[in-house]
């Protein structure tokens, strides 16, 4: 019989650095286009899996002088191949036990989202292009039958890790682990083996010190509007996101961003239209823009939250040194 303790240890031997179990049930609440019971309506479990993004692949934005580990390393390479990778071996020892599964890695390319406002949704769209979905265009899919979620079926996996205990969603609106704080991405597993669930996060790591909304280059997290979201019978209140300034920034844009790419006024306009679009195939400076490089490091969100938790001594991932100790550039 497989058991939660022998699907934990199996997720960190793939290579998971974080593993949490969710019963169906604490997705209830949610609509089927965003419900991932739409997606295998007999799974008895979701099985979420974390992913550290490491500490060093920010040190050269912060100092501004070295960008590629960031996405390579860090959240294009996690997204992309770490995550899938991971999930190829992991699934295996479910189907072994014969049980299916449904591997969700983070990335919803293809997703059924035009019925859906993205700055209500978070930061779980940020790869999404607010020009082409979230407008309510009607060109994308439908239902196969009344009642019927579209495909793709989009759901937060944020949401999946507070519903798996792994954390609590600050109000950045990332997820924070005592582990990492925000310093982290995530997957799932939809599964039909009956998994004893992990209970929520009883934690308080956010103290709504507000860096996130200060450090952010798009000024994209409000200091005083807030939305709310519910989840596995609680309601969460999270800063409001202005998801059109929040997709500009991650990409190098922003009202207080400091991009070395922009380098004459034709880039500052470029790197700042919005919504932002990955259509135009014109050079600035030496990057290409439209190739949806994180060149904005998320410095609020994730790299100004992730400080603020190492000096106040919540995480358990300590370091030697501080983040901010080199003397070098701090976040615009």
């Amino acid at each position: 019989m497989l058991t939660a303790a022998m699907v934990k240890a199996h997720a960190l031997h793939s290579g998971a650095d974080l593993v949490g179990i969710a019963s169906m049930d604490r997705f209830s609440e949610l609509p089927a286009q965003v419900n991932p019971q739409s997606i295998f309506p007999e799974a008895r479990a979701m099985i979420v899996l974390g992913f550290r993004l490491f500490r060093g692949i920010f040190r050269g934005v912060q100092e501004q002088t070295f960008y590629t580990a960031y996405n390579l390393m860090g959240y294009a390479g996690t997204k992309w191949v770490f995550q899938p990778i991971t999930l190829w071996g992991f699934v295996k020892q479910l189907e072994d036990a014969g049980y299916e599964a449904v591997p969700i890695p983070d990335n919803f390319p293809w997703s059924q989202i035009d019925d859906l406002e993205p700055g209500e949704q978070g930061q779980g769209f940020i790869d999404v292009n607010p020009s082409q979905y979230g407008r309510r265009t009607g060109t994308w899919s439908r239902p196969v039958a009344p009642g019927r979620a579209a495909p793709d079926v989009f759901f937060q996996l944020r949401l999946a890790a507070y519903a798996a205990g792994l954390g609590e969603i600050g109000y950045s609106g990332m997820v924070l682990t005592p582990e990492f704080g925000p310093r982290q991405m995530f997957a799932a597993v939809l599964t039909d083996a009956e998994l004893t669930p992990d209970p929520l996060y009883e934690g308080h790591l956010c103290d709504r010190c507000m860096a996130c909304v200060n450090e952010c280059p798009g000024a994209a997290i409000s200091a005083t509007e807030t939305t709310r979201l519910r989840i596995a019978g609680r309601e969460i209140e999270v800063g409001r996101l202005d998801f059109d300034r929040c997709a500009v920034a991650f990409h190098g844009g922003g009202e207080r961003a400091d991009n070395p790419w922009m380098v004459t006024e034709k880039d500052r306009e470029g790197f700042n239209q919005q919504p932002y679009t990955v259509s135009k195939n014109y050079k600035i400076g030496p990057v290409l823009h439209g190739t949806g490089r994180g060149l904005g490091g998320m410095r609020g969100c994730q790299m100004a939250c992730m400080a603020h938790l190492e000096e106040q001594g919540k995480l358990k991932n300590v370091f030697k040194r501080p983040f901010r100790s080199t003397g070098g550039a701090a976040p615009a």
